[in-house]
């Protein structure tokens, strides 16, 4: 029962990175129907930026939140440089253009940060809580909990705000959208904004627990991406869902099979279940007319 009890812990932990990469992915997608593939990078960007702000004597309370801002920034000068500008190409064409601002932002970390991994002292201490016999980290603690202070904000953003409400319009319908006065433009560059804070509140949080390097998005990227579309890509509460279910496969895996089976166990699990309901758990039905 403890071994039992410490592999949920480990992959409630995980799984809560996965969901806060997937909302990144769902913000994206619902107002501009690209798939954002940078989104690997501002989780990385985020545990790299508060990893060298620490590491050159900010307290974490400074290194954390100016790590999210300056990648919030970064966000948005990818809408307005790279999206914005290209906005009339087909969704290819746009995903083209995300992968490569992953590839230039990984570059520009590896120029000036280094290969080396980055380290981030933990939140709130290293000693472990002792709970029926496995051991909870209190990173642990802050991961989970920031993900539903993310959760929840997000909610009253979309279902209180007038902005909130416009980028919901737009995921609705683009046009309609447009008649009714909402700046399609302007909600696509928020939700970069919104899609890149997320992302690097997850690599702030993770990074105490694993450490982070300029490569350390490409595989958060990609279980964001499976976290997403396991949910139902564009679904909150899919991605979510999503990235939960996939963090506790992986560690059931590794923890009763092997360590290195982990990915493709989790993998093969998803596409199965993508093969009986291929939108996603949470994703919205079809309606064919006759």
């Amino acid at each position: 029962m403890p071994q039992l009890l410490q592999y949920l812990i480990t992959g409630l932990t995980v799984g809560a990175t996965y969901a806060l990469a997937g909302l990144g992915f769902s913000i994206v997608y619902n107002a501009s129907h690209v798939i954002n593939f940078a989104q690997g990078e501002f989780i990385m960007l985020g545990g790299m930026i508060a990893a060298a702000l620490a590491s050159a004597g900010a307290p974490l309370v400074v290194a954390v939140p100016a790590a999210i801002v300056a990648t919030a920034f970064i966000g948005y000068g990818v809408a307005r440089l790279a999206i914005q500008p290209a906005r009339d190409a087909d969704v290819t064409t746009l995903i083209i253009i995300t992968i490569g601002v992953s590839m230039v932002l990984r570059g520009g970390v590896e120029a000036t940060l280094g290969k080396g991994a980055h380290t981030l002292p933990p939140f709130s201490g290293e000693r472990p809580i002792q709970i029926a016999g496995a051991a909870l980290l209190p990173q642990s603690v802050w991961v989970v909990a920031a993900t539903l202070a993310v959760v929840a904000a997000l909610a009253w953003f979309f279902e209180r705000t007038r902005i909130g409400k416009g980028m919901l319009a737009t995921a609705t319908n683009r046009l309609a959208a447009e008649l009714v006065g909402v700046d399609v433009r302007r909600v696509v560059s928020l939700s970069f904004v919104l899609s890149a804070a997320i992302g690097a509140i997850g690599g702030a949080l993770i990074a105490p627990i694993a450490n982070t390097s300029y490569d350390a998005g490409i595989m958060l990227g990609l279980k964001g991406f499976v976290a997403a579309t396991l949910g139902g890509l564009g679904s909150g509460v899919g991605a979510v869902a999503g990235g939960i279910a996939l963090g506790l496969m992986e560690s059931l895996t590794a923890g009763y099979v092997s360590s290195a089976y982990k990915d493709a166990a989790a993998f093969v699990v998803v596409l199965l279940i993508l093969v009986v309901r291929p939108r996603g758990m949470f994703g919205a039905a079809t309606a064919t007319r006759v």
